[in-house]
């Protein structure tokens, strides 16, 4: 078994952009690179980075997220960007979307243990919960796919003139070049590359931007989202 690195202290940038929840997000970083490392939720090369590269990084999307709305976190793993997310954004409702077990139990005990009050987690693959989660007004996502296939997940999921705000690398404007046509099916109505991070994080944070339209996921999935509406009904009436 591969020995973790030792945490590095928090750098002072994390003070400022967690603020009273600093504390907590120390408490997270802990768990990351002990229990996280230990159940193959992070690589144990990236314990000296986690603040930096992953951390701070997720935080940063706060800056680009409006108030007050519903987020559902698409693959969220050990919980990047929505742990950090849920500690620096308190006026969100967020669910952590993920089909794994051990990953949702992990994110059940971090939301418990930081007292993540308005953090929900749910075990599936957004494909599985439309229709029964109620449409959102953010998608969130982070290293889960490329953007067309994670779009294809996520789109379906927004309310009406919802938005996705996916952390990508350096391959985000050859992504959204590339993605166009199919973004566009999925009732994409604009799609934009963002920075966020400014004196927090070296590079910025990339977020690439998808807003849509009436109809999120196009015609299709509007159908679908009916069906699995009218079935969700149906059962609760039994």
């Amino acid at each position: 078994m591969t020995e973790a690195a030792e945490l590095p202290p928090a750098p002072e940038q994390a003070r400022a952009v967690f603020g009273d929840r600093f504390a907590d997000a120390v408490r997270y970083a802990e768990l990351l690179a002990d229990a996280g490392v230990q159940r193959g939720l992070i690589g144990p090369r990236e314990v000296p980075r986690l603040w930096e590269r992953h951390l701070l990084n997720c935080a940063v999307l706060s800056e680009v997220v409006p108030e007050s709305v519903t987020v559902c976190d698409v693959g969220s793993g050990a919980g990047l960007p929505g742990i950090p997310l849920a500690l620096v954004r308190p006026d969100l409702k967020i669910t952590l979307l993920e089909p794994l077990l051990r990953r949702t139990n992990f994110l059940t005990e971090v939301v418990e243990l930081l007292g993540l009050d308005h953090v929900t987690v749910v075990r599936g693959r957004a494909e599985e919960v439309l229709g029964k989660l109620p449409p959102v007004h953010v998608v969130t996502a982070r290293a889960v796919a490329p953007l067309d296939r994670l779009a294809a997940w996520g789109v379906p999921l927004l309310r009406p003139y919802g938005e996705m705000l996916l952390l990508k690398g350096d391959t985000a404007e050859e992504e959204v070049k590339n993605a166009g046509a199919a973004l566009s099916k999925l009732g994409a109505v604009d799609i934009s590359v963002l920075h966020a991070g400014e004196g927090v994080v070296d590079p910025l944070a990339t977020v690439v931007r998808v807003e849509v339209g009436e109809s999120p996921g196009g015609v299709r999935f509007a159908a679908k989202r009916a069906k699995a509406a009218r079935t969700g009904r149906t059962r609760r009436r039994r």
